[in-house]
């Protein structure tokens, strides 16, 4: 029976990621309520590596045709400065300067909002203002596509990805509030923000290796591990998929709607 209930919490925790990931009102945070309203303690340090790693695949696997035809017309422009390649040579170097943020910011404050900000409360408090973020841009409509972004859209969206880094501000919907503020399209507001989050779950996919090397619990827990990986895959595609149809429709006041009630209930009731 023990071994039944570990499995089924991490099955849920691993749904938990899976379908927050994608979607504008944060993973991180509601996994902070799971493990709080549930008791759902989590063993071992890699858990959290381990679905954001899932997650990672499924936005690769949705996102594998922008993927291939930027690294074909990144190379293309380096080896021949081919003008039609251009664009998609400076939307990669975009990507590469919206990373920046979130890598110093996690790097210099990661045991900070670790220590600090990782508590229930907060998440209380954060998802409240993703959620009047959200609703704050339900209604634009920009017109910037990806060929016309620029160095200062890479950097400010790039610092709403580092904001996100706190329990609670939803990655996805940081980003995208932060572009569509600038005036993209919503189209290229979803891209830019999923291709950006690539490096940086990456990233942290790299560095934390050792933690899953190291981890004391590994062995123990392995079948439940995948049980969520797998678990988080699945529904990460789909939850993807998804957002970007709501996306289209223009209907993130759906989401903002949400985080004003999650957050109210965390702060009555945690």
């Amino acid at each position: 029976m023990e071994e039944f209930y570990l499995l089924l919490k991490y099955l849920v925790l691993g749904l938990f990621q899976g379908f927050t990931e994608p979607i504008p009102i944060s993973s991180s945070g509601h996994l902070e309520i799971a493990e709080y309203f549930l008791k759902l303690k989590i063993e071992g340090m890699s858990f959290a590596l381990l679905v954001n790693t899932a997650s990672l695949l499924a936005v690769l696997l949705i996102y594998r045709e922008d993927i291939l035809r930027l690294i074909r017309n990144g190379l293309s422009y380096i080896a021949t400065k081919d003008e039609k390649a251009k664009a998609d040579f400076r939307f990669i170097i975009y990507l590469i300067v919206g990373t920046i943020p979130a890598g110093v910011i996690g790097i210099l404050f990661e045991d900070f909002i670790d220590k600090h900000l990782a508590r229930i409360e907060t998440v209380g408090v954060t998802l409240l203002i993703t959620g009047l973020a959200l609703w704050l841009i339900r209604n634009m409509r920009g017109r910037k596509n990806d060929a016309e972004l620029t160095f200062k859209d890479a950097i400010i969206v790039g610092v709403a990805q580092a904001i996100a880094l706190i329990p609670g501000i939803s990655r996805s919907g940081a980003t995208i509030v932060a572009a569509m503020g600038l005036g993209m399209k919503q189209e290229t507001a979803l891209r830019y923000s999923f291709l950006l989050y690539i490096p940086v779950s990456a990233g942290g996919m790299i560095l934390g290796f050792s933690d899953i090397i190291s981890d004391p619990t590994i062995k123990e827990l392995a079948i439940p591990y995948t049980l969520a990986f797998i678990a988080s895959l699945v529904t990460s595609y789909f939850s993807l998929k998804w957002f970007m149809n709501l996306m289209a429709k223009g209907n993130l006041v759906y989401f903002s709607i949400y985080c004003f009630i999650a957050g109210t209930l965390v702060l009555i009731f945690a």
